[in-house]
């Protein structure tokens, strides 16, 4: 995400080129033809590598109360998600209201089924939204470090908390300190990394200006990046010291959907403890960062492969992982296309609205 100064913040200059503009026919087909490709492999192909070819027998003993289940924890970590967005990017006098924010939430779920690693198209679209809301690029570039800081810092507490929980035995679950400690270590460090950095981005936002007369274009974009860390981080520990309801949606997102893949497993069979889904879970997500449309494969195989490294049955673990994704990741996609399709509309119509704004009075 590009940062910039105030000056070039200004609503105009938000008039980029929608962040789908670069698809073009083929590279959507070859991405169809990429998902079905990766579909087959999951849902077939991998069940009878393992040696489990009757794994989708248990979908027909599937409990359909605990599969309604997994609908209604999804339904719930996504209207987290629009909490999330609304207080932490919507301003008092903004454009953007509810219906605005669930737009841009569902359609960052479509946006990240077309771009790579980690998300990166739902924070693509979600700054171009803004953007085109009037928000000033500054302002959007602090507010998406604090999204982020509150986004993922629930991920690494999560990994820090129930990874020691388990490698010591204060949970239950049969895990090699590779799947608990490490992840717990990799957690802590990370937000210890965060937490010291913050002052160090702040002083050096302060002493420097990030365009100074003389000063080169990396160590402008590093200015710039320590600035824009050190406002997303005060903006964090700010919501946090306010009890926002801004804590609850990012704690909610990551929670639900954790439900939604617990809920699966207990459809088809005795579930493990909870310490271990929800440690699975995350280590399984971390394979989201590899550039792979949404995930597709990395992030079912890392869920897959954690649950059996805890000792759940692999047959289990194959059929409430995917069905976990079916709920999680295909799902969603339907109303995510429909806020996506309802989204450009509602930004055309915005700049309609500047255009009549920025006319001359007859």
């Amino acid at each position: 995400m590009t940062r910039a100064t105030e000056a070039a913040g200004t609503p105009e200059s938000g008039r980029a080129a929608p962040p789908w503009a670069a698809f073009t026919r083929r590279r959507l087909a070859a991405l169809g033809v990429f998902l079905a490709v990766s579909l087959g492999a999951l849902y077939y192909v991998v069940p009878r590598v393992a040696g489990l070819e009757r794994t989708w027998d248990r979908i027909d003993d599937g409990d359909p109360w605990w599969l309604g289940a997994a609908i209604g924890f999804e339904l719930l970590s996504y209207a987290s998600y629009v909490v999330l967005f609304r207080f932490v990017f919507v301003r008092p006098g903004s454009r953007i209201g509810w219906p605005e924010s669930y737009r841009i939430t569902m359609a960052g779920v479509a946006a990240t089924r077309l771009f790579a690693a980690a998300g990166a198209g739902g924070i693509v679209l979600t700054v171009w939204a803004l953007r085109r809301s009037g928000m000033g690029r500054v302002e959007v570039g602090a507010r998406m470090t604090t999204f982020m800081v509150l986004l993922y810092g629930v991920y690494m507490a999560a990994l820090l908390v129930f990874g020691l929980a388990l490698g010591t035995g204060l949970l239950p679950g049969d895990g090699s300190p590779g799947i608990t400690i490490v992840p717990a270590l990799f957690g802590g460090l990370v937000i210890a990394l965060a937490l010291a950095l913050a002052p160090v981005a702040a002083r050096r936002a302060a002493s420097r200006p990030p365009r100074a007369a003389g000063t080169s274009r990396w160590a402008t974009r590093l200015a710039l990046l320590s600035a824009s860390l050190a406002s997303g981080l005060r903006g964090a520990l700010l919501l946090a010291r306010t009890r926002s309801p801004a804590l609850l949606g990012a704690v909610g997102w990551w929670a639900f959907d954790v439900a939604v893949l617990w809920t699966c497993l207990h459809a088809f069979g005795t579930p493990p403890p909870v310490g271990v889904v929800v440690m699975s879970y995350f280590v399984g997500t971390a394979a989201n960062a590899f550039p792979v449309p949404g995930g597709v494969g990395s992030v079912d195989a890392g869920m897959i492969a954690a649950l059996i490294a805890f000792g759940v049955d692999g047959g289990l673990a194959i059929v409430g992982v995917l069905s976990y994704r079916a709920f999680a990741f295909w799902l969603p996609t339907i109303p995510g296309t429909l806020a996506f399709l309802s989204l450009t509309r509602t930004v055309k119509e915005w700049g309609l609205e500047d255009e009549r704004l920025r006319a001359p009075s007859p």
